[in-house]
This record gives structure tokens, sequence and C-alpha cells, in this order.
């Protein structure tokens, strides 16, 4: 176990004095405070911090960050205070290990929730300072690597964890080095069998391979020397989990998997790295289709790489990683490699740091809109996994989704409005539906219109969590206006029974009733009567302090249907009533208004309970299409069907559904289902039918 001094050492090559001394001292200050603390291993708490801060410094992180980690246990495990830490280190370090703290030590009721809770803390902290989130990996790597000690259950959930979120997190913020520490250890610890028998077959591998891959690394040196380019060519190890994963995913064999070799070469510029790729294609033939350009195109998490594949000697397949030394140091520290801090309060603009702050973020944006803790973590696993394609707007701008997002959420990503708005789209010029998924080259236009609305469906298809939680946001608020309206409207219809509306009524007794029901404003009252949580015969007599029995509404007084009232009012499909049809409403709990017909049998018994049922007529100026069931009893002749679907069609109404059954030789009966938009409509629609002469008998189906 390293101690204080050897880190002193290290940091002294790339930290000033000061700060040395600076992270010195937190750690003294540290060990104070855990004093008599013990780990579970049996060791003292304070190697803990410090191996924190050893990670942190294999990373070149700035002194800030290492005090952090000094001191991130200190708040929750000691009884030191964060104004104790701001008098001693400023408010700096302070908020750093405030924020560390937040992300740990948290009960919740389920182990499902606290991971999600968890994580929306981690989320909150990383958008005031990224920092946080590299002392809680590094945290997290030492827990990782100290397992050991913990019970085998707490072991699976930790690694289970891990792999669900931390790993995911440094591969989004391309700290290559610790995610696949992160992973490998979590796959031990989670699958301690399958590990072993991969690590071991790994190592019988390694002394067969050896010479080979000696050959190759050579050759390709040799071969570049002649050519007269600076570079270094390693051997590539891969780790276990990442061939766990392509044995399940590739469904391949071990010996498949180990029997490709990883090779990469760094050199000193990028005009460099496209030479090279041309001197090992000339070299060895590259594979089809096996080439990627991350340099002219970077991941999310600012990786730049020149990837190919190719068939090497006796037929052996040759994977190639080209890249300069400033990517190598990005692949392995991601975001940590650019963290190069000029004063106490000033950050690295790189693209890199920006990026990741984008990522933040749309985190945050997700967070608010997400319903709970539990959805929005898994909206954010759907969008830590970078598996990504590359697209482009119609002013070429390059947009970067992940793989089998659709035009929607390329929408969504371009502005939540625009999303919100979309009604089509064009791929590469050509009309497509919404829910194709796109590929990468695809230029994307997205068709708006003003007052289009998101449509549930789309829930169906979309994949990035930023469309979800955002068409979700919308549909939520929207029942809300809906329920609001439809609950003014019953009010106002049950008021009118007494000669008065809710306009008339005074701000005072309004205030009354609201503190009664404990309710804060209006809109609040309203959406309960809309939502068919309180009854609005029972809402006007307690606003009018009235108690004689309300009387029996008469039509005149009956509410309005007007086809506006949006996701709060629907027709029964029982009775499928059209416009022209007498009908009642029946108020559903928590649902709004199911419209039936008067005389429709399933509602016999809650016609006569009028806290439940709202007497309605059609508003004139009704539109739309309302399906409706038709029994047709005819003779069987030929070309009949096609007759009947002619006819239908001639009355301007469409056929949703058709079913024939035979009855006996002569007669069939056939089921219709047809849209129409009123009662005339229908009528004109049965004496087209009656015209045909193998029609006999036509009913109309309800109940």
């Amino acid at each position: 176990m390293p101690t204080v001094d050897v880190l002193a050492k290290r940091l002294e090559s790339y930290l000033a004095p000061e700060k040395v001394r600076r992270v010195k001292r937190a750690y003294y200050y540290a060990e104070q405070a855990h004093e008599g603390q013990m780990r579970r291993s049996g060791e003292r708490y304070i190697t803990h911090p410090l191996a924190v801060a050893t990670i942190l410094s294999e990373m070149h992180m700035d002194h800030q960050s290492l005090m952090a980690a000094m001191l991130h246990d200190v708040i929750e495990d000691t009884a030191v205070s964060k104004d104790a830490l701001v008098e001693q280190f400023g408010p700096g370090v302070a908020d750093l290990v405030d924020g560390v703290s937040k992300l740990t030590h948290l009960e919740f009721e389920t182990k499902k929730e606290e991971q999600a809770e968890n994580f929306q803390k981690m989320v909150l902290a990383m958008s005031k300072d990224i920092r946080v989130i590299l002392v809680k990996l590094a945290d997290r790597l030492h827990n990782m690597r100290t397992l050991g000690a913990m019970p085998p259950e707490k072991k699976r959930r930790k690694a289970r964890e891990t792999l669900d979120i931390y790993a995911p997190i440094a591969l989004r913020l391309g700290i290559n080095d610790l995610r696949i520490e992160l992973e490998n250890l979590a796959f031990e610890a989670l699958y301690p069998l399958r590990a072993q028998r991969i690590a071991r077959a790994i190592k019988k591998s390694r002394g067969n391979r050896k010479e080979l891959v000696t050959q190759i690394r050579q050759a390709l040196a040799d071969r570049l020397e002649v050519e007269g380019i600076d570079a270094q060519v390693v051997g590539r190890e891969k780790h276990l989990f990442s061939i766990y994963n392509k044995m399940k995913d590739q469904r391949k064999t071990l010996q498949e998997i180990l029997d490709v070799y990883g090779f990469r070469i760094i050199t000193n510029s990028v005009d460099s790295c496209y030479r090279i790729l041309g001197v090992v294609h000339n070299f060895y033939k590259p594979v089809p289709n096996r080439f990627k350009d991350y340099i002219a195109i970077p991941k999310a998490n600012g990786y730049q790489s020149l990837h190919t594949t190719l068939i090497g000697m006796n037929g052996v397949p040759i994977e190639i990683q080209i890249r300069t030394q400033e990517m190598e140091d990005m692949a392995n520290h991601g975001i940590a490699a650019h963290w190069l801090y000029k004063n106490d309060d000033s950050s690295d603009n790189s693209p890199t740091h920006a990026r990741a702050r984008r990522w933040v973020k749309g985190l945050l944006e997700m967070q608010e809109r997400a319903g709970n803790p539990v959805e929005f973590i898994e909206n954010v696993k759907i969008d830590l996994f970078p598996d990504e394609i590359y697209l482009f707007t119609p002013k070429g701008k390059i947009l970067e989704m992940p793989k089998g997002a659709t035009a929607v959420d390329f929408a969504y990503a371009v502005h939540t409005d625009i999303g919100n708005s979309c009604v089509g789209c064009l791929i590469n010029r050509q009309i497509a539906p919404l829910s194709q998924p796109l590929e990468s080259g695809d230029t994307v236009k997205i068709i708006t219109a003003p007052g289009a609305r998101p449509n549930p469906a789309w829930l169906n298809f979309v994949i990035t969590a930023k469309a979800r939680s955002n068409i979700r946001h919308f549909l939520k608020n929207l029942k809300k206006q809906d329920s609001v309206e439809l609950g003014r409207k019953l009010l106002n219809n049950s008021l009118k029974n007494f000669d008065t509306e809710l306009e008339a009524v005074s701000d005072k007794t309004i205030n009354g009733l609201l503190q009664e029901y404990h309710l804060k404003k209006l809109d609040d009252l309203l959406e309960d009567i809309g939502l068919g949580n309180k009854v609005s015969y029972v809402v006007a007599r307690r606003l009018l302090n009235d108690s004689p029995e309300l009387p029996e509404a008469s039509n005149d007084k009956a509410m309005t249907v007007s086809g506006t009232e949006g996701m709060l009012v629907t027709y029964a499909k029982c009775c499928r009533p059209i416009p022209g049809d007498p009908i009642v409403g029946v108020i559903s709990k928590g649902k709004g208004i199911v419209i039936h017909v008067e005389q429709c049998r399933n509602i016999v018994e809650k016609r006569k309970d009028p806290d439940q049922c709202v007497h309605l007529r059609w508003d004139k100026s009704m539109e739309g299409e309302f399906i409706v069931d038709l029994r047709v009893e005819m003779r069987n002749a030929r070309g009949v069907l096609a007759s009947v679907a002619n006819a239908v069609s001639q009355a301007d109404a469409n056929i949703e559904s058709i079913e024939m059954q035979e009855r006996d030789a002569t007669t069939s009966r056939l089921n219709l289902t047809v849209a129409v938009s009123s009662r005339q409509h229908l009528a004109r629609v049965i004496r087209r039918l009656h015209s045909l002469k193998p029609v006999g008998k036509i009913e109309r189906v309800q109940g």
C-alpha cells in the first residue's frame, strides 16, 4: 500500500510544490478525522482515501480533485461538516467532497430505487463539476479492487451496479484504462467460474501466440521504417469482459476470438496516421467494410483512432488501431487527459470537455422530465451505451445518435420544440415513415407544422431517452390541460341547474372550498372533477352552500360534446355512439368521461346514479370519423363482397373491417365495421346497401 510520501513524490512530476503540500495537508486532516475507523478487511480506513487519490494521480488529475479524494468520506463518516471543510480548504474542495458524499450512503425502499436515486444525485453533482464523477469512479475502482472482504450478496450487487452504471460512464467519458479494470473486476465478482476459465485459456494460448505476435509486430515495424515513418507498434491484449461479451453477442467460441491478433500503431501526427493506413493496406490485404475513421468523426466521448482489419500471413486476421500519442492518452484517460487547470477556478475548454459537458446537460434535462428515479435510470442506461450512428442535418451539420434511432429521435436531438411539432420527415430527400431506423450517413430533414403535438404511438419506436422523456412530459401536461377544461365544462354544467356559472361564484367561496378539500388552486379542483375523482354536482352544491335536492338535469341543460375535449373524453366500444344518437356520459374515476348511447345495456345500473352519469348532447358542428358495427343478412351471389365494398365507398364511408359467415348453402351474414361522420351519413350507407339485390336485413349492432 503506498504511503502519502510515495504519492507526493509522484505528484511532484506534474504539480507545483505548493499544491503537493495542500494535498498532503488534506491527507493528514482526513487521517485525523477517520482515527479509529477500520475497513471491513481490517485495514485502517485512511488507506481507502489514499488509494483513491493514488488512482487519480495516475490520470494526472488536479490538486483539488486529489484533496477531494482524500476527504471524500469525512462528511458522511465523521463529525466534520461541510462548513468546516470550506474554512480549512476553500469552497472548491468542499463542493467536490459534498458532491461525492451525495452519491453514497443513501438508504431507499428497494435496491433498484437506491441505485436510481444514487444516479440522480450523481447527475446533479456532475452538472456543477464533472470532477465529482472522476473522484467517484476512482472510489468505485478501489472498492472493486477490495471486494474480497464483502459478503457474496453485496459483492454481486456492487458488481452488477458497476457494470450497469459506472463502467458505461467511464466509457462515455473516454477513461478506457479505468473502464477495462472496472469491467474485469465486476465480471470476476459476478461470474467467478467463467472469468477463471477464460483467464486460464488466455494464459494457455499466450505461449503459442507469442512467437506469431512478435513476427507480425516486427514485420509491421520494419515496413514502416522502410517507408520512413516514425511510429511505435505494440501488441494489444483483449480483456476478460470484452472476450466474454464477444463470445455471447457474436456466438463465437473462445478459440475463434483468441485467433484474432490486435496491434496498435502510435505515431506523431494525424497526417502520419493516414500514411500508415496506406502502408499497412499495401502490406496486408484489408477486410472489406471493416475500416472505421474515428479521427475525422470522433466518438461522443472524444475517442479518436483509425480502425482496420487485415488478413496477415497464413490467413491470420489482424485488427489494427492507428493513432497519435495525444489520441492514445485520450483513449486511456479520456476527459481526465484534458484536465489542465490553469488556476483554482478555471477549467479546460477542450472539445472533449465540451462534449462531456453537453452529455451532462442532456442528462439534467432528462432528469427534470422523468416521472421517477427508476424511469430516469432506464432512460439513461439506454443512452450510456454508445453504439452510435452519424447523421447530417440539411445544412451539413453532423449529429451523433444511438444505433436504431428514428427521425423522431433526431427531431428531439435538434430541439425539443422541433420534436414536439414534428409531422413527417425526408430521409436522403425521400419521404419516409417517422419510425424508420436511420443509418450512418443519412441526411434527415424534419417537417414540422404549427399546432402539431407528439403522438403517444411514438413511444413504441423512439430509442433515445431525450425523445422518450419529452414525449411523456408533453402527454402528461396535455392530459392535465384536458382534464382541467373538462372539469370546468362539467362544473359549469352542474351550476346551470342553479341558473348560475363558475364566473359568478366569488373568490372567497372558491378559496374556502379549496381549503376544505386541501387543494392549492382552482385548476387542481377542476382537474379532479375532469378525472372523475370528484363529482361536479356535489362541488356545485358546496360552492353555492345549498342543501336542497338537485333537480333532474333537463336536456337543454345537458353538456355539449364537440370532439375537442382531448384525451379525457372517449367513446364506448360496446355501443359505438355517433353524432345524432341520444347519449349519456359515464364518469370513470381517473379517466374522465366515457360516452355511451342512452339505451346501452352496459350502463343500466349506472344511469340511476346522478353522481356517475352526465347528460350530454352533440355539438351541431361536430366533425370526425366514428366507428359503427353493422350486421347484413344476404343471399350468396358471385361478386357480392365487391358490390358491398363499392356501395360503402359510393356513400363516402370507409370499411374498417369485414367478416363473412356462411349461414347455409344460400345465405350468409356479413359483419361490417364502417367509419361514418353522423347518423345521417350512416343512413346514407344503409340505403346504398339496401339497393343491392342480394342484401336482405341490415341492423346496427350495439351493446
